[in-house]
């Protein structure tokens, strides 16, 4: 038999690094109700999987929460309608403009991730979000560091060249 799952661990892991997973999770998905979503996936997934599971078990549920985010983006081409839905409820608020100024950003900036595949910007998430050094991020996606840096070169080219706001708010 396999050994069972160490809640203990999980606890402390948890305990420690659950508000900086969550924070990655939210980056991943653009929301904080898909984060915590994608975040349950993952320790589904760990607790399902614990016997395959080395010490390492944060390394694994981020390679698990990157996975699963990928595996989403892959799913839904939906995300450019609900964020032009999510602007036009924030303006009809009738919110202070710098509350309308931080939801354009945030628009923005999730519109200019989602033109990208999503090993690239897996790889922008934990570059700028996470602050994680190239093997790191090699470690938690499973490729070489040279690949990381590949990945990161051509995902910050394509972000340069693309618009960040469309031709209405130019």
């Amino acid at each position: 038999m396999g050994r069972e799952p160490d809640e203990q661990a999980v606890e402390r892991l948890l305990g420690e690094r659950g508000q900086h997973l969550m924070c990655a999770a939210v980056a991943l998905t653009g929301s904080r109700a898909d984060g915590e979503d994608l975040l349950q996936a993952a320790l589904e997934r760990l607790l399902r999987n614990w016997r395959r599971v080395d010490t390492d078990l944060e390394g694994y549920l981020r390679r698990t929460l990157y996975n699963l985010a990928a595996d989403g983006w892959r799913r839904r081409g939906r995300w450019r309608g609900r964020l032009a839905e999510f602007r036009s409820q924030a303006r009809a608020a009738g919110t202070g403009t710098e509350d309308v100024a931080v939801v354009d950003l945030r628009d923005a900036l999730v519109r200019l991730l989602q033109q990208l595949p999503p090993r690239q910007r897996a790889v922008v998430v934990l570059r700028y979000w996470e602050d994680l050094t190239d093997a790191q991020i090699g470690a938690a996606l499973g490729c070489s560091p040279g690949t990381v840096r590949s990945q990161l070169s051509r995902a910050l080219a394509k972000l340069r060249e693309s618009p960040v706001l469309g031709d209405e708010e130019r």
